[in-house]
């Protein structure tokens, strides 16, 4: 492409659920839109996540769009958890029904975005070197798009192949038979490690954390479950996004605390029997108290002991932290894989990595031959995304040096910031994001966007932006919420404690997704209060 001009309504970053939503929602809208992807297809991180055993871990009736009710009749999903290709055939498959192709550049990341004070508008550089410009600046990035590689001395000498299980090959990879690592056991660790077990010749686990999982209970979904489900359509949707995390549960009354011991065993049992997050939704206090905490830790501990048959690997794999603050992840035969006489798991914490040699791992203690590695450590959350690209509000002031590196990271609403006019973010730091359904929360910053827009355009606005006190507001109030649990007292990647360097914060909203979605509303019923909006120059005809 040569260095051409194009000027834009507005201009969306990234094509996953939040890009394609944006662009169907302002296209409906008369808005002139442009989104750009760095992927050659839709899909977003079910694009780039394409490692072995890769699944949502929502429920797929309650892991889609609910925005079109044709829609949501019209797609059927096999299983109760959705595996990678089905849903990146759903998200193509919403592509092709609203035509959303030609207004999509593949192959193209935005570099920097610059807002113009003097134009009112956004200049963004692509990394074909043309610029375009938008009156409004959306990121539909996610929060887990940024990879974390950590910097292990001499990986440029490994003589085998390694890869990351955020950005996996599209093609097959071939374990047949190897000596495979994998560092790592999150969410993506657990799910890879049993299918690269069934496969390799021998599998080592390097784990420095160990984890609370529970099973997922796959299943394929009976007809009559499925249209049901279609026939409850408006119920569903509806309870979806008054819900305390998207999801059409009951939120929990009762404290672990105040049941007997066997009761309290019998509900944990029957959670995990039935798969899924049960058990971090069995009791209201198990997030915020630390003894109501520990009866569903200790629970999941005795789960592990249970299943794997040798006493001294089941005390590697109990983990000790307190249990749901880091993400809460379900699993299939992940604890069963240790029982396998091909798979071998090494404690990192004892036994740190050296570095990477031509051969493999070396640790304090021993060195590790490998054909393959596998890196499964996770992202920079939450603002990582934002950050890898150089956007700049006001006085050319860019969000890196607003935010300080994530020290000072604050938001209005989780979609807006101060000096920065014109620029939304889709599920942005302080909103209820990752611990939520995400394509709820989704659906609902696009919706407040793309009414948002409307309203400006429909009364003669020129800008948007937040103001810094309703910013400080906000951002206070999330730090106060998540202050009173128990998430702010554990490492994680939700706190960006796997980034080195990186500050520790909270960026999530742990209000719940229903309580936010009136909060915004409130905020637009009153004129959009806590944001400055300016007419335009030009008269309005």
């Amino acid at each position: 492409m040569t260095n051409k001009l194009n000027n834009f309504d507005a201009v969306v970053v990234g094509a996953g659920f939040s890009g394609l939503y944006m662009l169907y929602r302002l296209r409906e809208a008369g808005f002139s839109t442009r989104v750009f992807e760095a992927g050659e297809g839709v899909g977003g991180t079910w694009y780039w996540n394409r490692y072995p055993g890769a699944r949502c871990d929502s429920e797929s009736i309650y892991y889609n769009y609910t925005f079109s009710e044709e829609l949501y009749k019209e797609w059927t999903w096999s299983s109760r958890y959705p595996e990678q290709p089905e849903i990146l055939k759903y998200l193509n498959f919403v592509a092709d029904k609203f035509k959303l192709r030609p207004d999509i550049q593949f192959k193209t990341r935005i570099t920097e975005a610059h807002y113009d004070e003097d134009q009112n508008n956004w200049r963004i550089q692509l990394d074909d070197r043309a610029t375009v410009t938008a009156k409004y600046f959306i990121t539909g990035v996610g929060c887990l798009s940024a990879a974390n590689l950590p910097n292990f001395k001499g990986l440029e000498n490994f003589k085998g192949k390694w890869y990351h299980t955020g950005h996996w090959p599209h093609e097959k990879v071939d374990f047949t038979g190897k000596r495979v690592g994998i560092i790592g056991t999150g969410s993506s660790g657990v799910q890879a490690i049993p299918v690269i077990a069934d496969e390799a010749g021998e599998l080592t686990v390097f784990q420095r954390t160990p984890q609370y999982s529970a099973p997922a209970r796959n299943h394929p979904y009976d007809p009559e479950y499925i249209r049901q489900s279609k026939e409850n359509f408006k119920e569903i949707k509806k309870q979806m996004r008054e819900s305390q995390g998207g999801q059409p549960v009951p939120t929990p009354t009762k404290s672990a605390l105040e049941v007997s011991k066997e009761e309290r065993e019998q509900v944990y049992n029957d959670a995990w029997e039935n798969g899924g997050l049960g058990i971090f939704s069995s009791y209201y206090d198990i997030t915020i108290d630390e003894a109501a905490n520990e009866t569903a830790a200790e629970f999941i501990r005795s789960k592990i002991c249970e299943i794997v048959k040798n006493p001294e690997m089941a005390q590697k794999l109990l983990p000790s932290y307190y249990y749901g603050t880091k993400r809460p992840i379900i699993d299939t035969n992940y604890y069963e894989t240790f029982n396998r006489d091909n798979v071998s798991l090494v404690d990192v914490k004892s036994s740190p990595i050296v570095e990477i040699t031509q051969k493999g791992i070396k640790t304090t203690e021993a060195e590790y031959e490998l054909d393959a590695i596998v890196f499964a450590t996770g992202f920079d959350g939450m603002t990582g995304p934002l950050l890898k690209m150089d956007i700049r509000g006001k006085d050319g002031v860019s969000l890196k040096e607003k935010w300080m590196g994530g020290s000072q990271t604050r938001t209005y609403l989780g979609v807006a910031n101060s000096g920065f006019p014109n620029f939304f973010m889709i599920t942005g730091p302080e909103s209820p994001s990752v611990l939520s359904n995400m394509p709820v929360s989704i659906e609902q910053h696009v919706e407040w966007i793309g009414d948002c827009i409307e309203y400006l355009r429909e009364n003669g606005m020129e800008t948007i932006e937040a103001n810094v006190d309703a910013e400080e507001a906000w951002s206070q109030h999330c730090r106060e919420v998540a202050e009173a649990t128990l998430f702010t007292k554990t490492d994680s990647w939700y706190m960006g404690a796997n980034i080195p360097g990186k500050p520790r914060r909270f960026l999530i909203y742990l209000g719940g997704v229903g309580a936010y979605r009136q909060k915004c509303d409130e905020i637009a019923a009153n004129g959009y209060e806590g944001f400055t909006l300016k007419f335009s120059k030009k008269p309005v005809s």
